[in-house]
């Protein structure tokens, strides 16, 4: 048992912040991105899908997909790597979260499998 590696908080707030990070990025990406795009032309009878409007979206879908992905990997206590990968790309995000979740990644390195 003197091997056994004290699991601490740091990676589960991380993991925590960076789901909340990459749902707060979806949530703003469909309210004013997809969302006006799509409903408009619905009610109008008149819809025409708009490739451009794919070629916006898709790194953002991307970049929060990688945060709620890493989140897990974090809380799990799995993959290193792809738990902060999540936190650098929650770190492009609008919020500060990103950053608190790579500080709290990198001091507990040494929890993950």
């Amino acid at each position: 048992m003197d091997g056994a590696i004290k699991k601490t908080w740091m990676p589960t707030v991380a993991g925590i912040l960076g789901i909340v990070t990459g749902s707060i990025i979806l949530s703003i990406l469909f309210l004013f991105g997809i969302g006006p795009n799509i409903i408009e032309p619905v009610k109008a009878e008149a819809f025409n899908f708009d490739l451009s409007l794919l070629f916006m979206v898709m790194p953002a879908i991307i970049i929060s997909s990688l945060d709620i992905i890493g989140g897990t990997f974090a809380i799990r206590r799995r993959r290193w790597r792809w738990a902060l990968a999540g936190s650098i790309s929650s770190a492009i995000g609008p919020t500060p979260l990103g950053i608190a979740a790579i500080v709290l990644l990198i001091l507990s390195r040494n929890e993950f499998k």
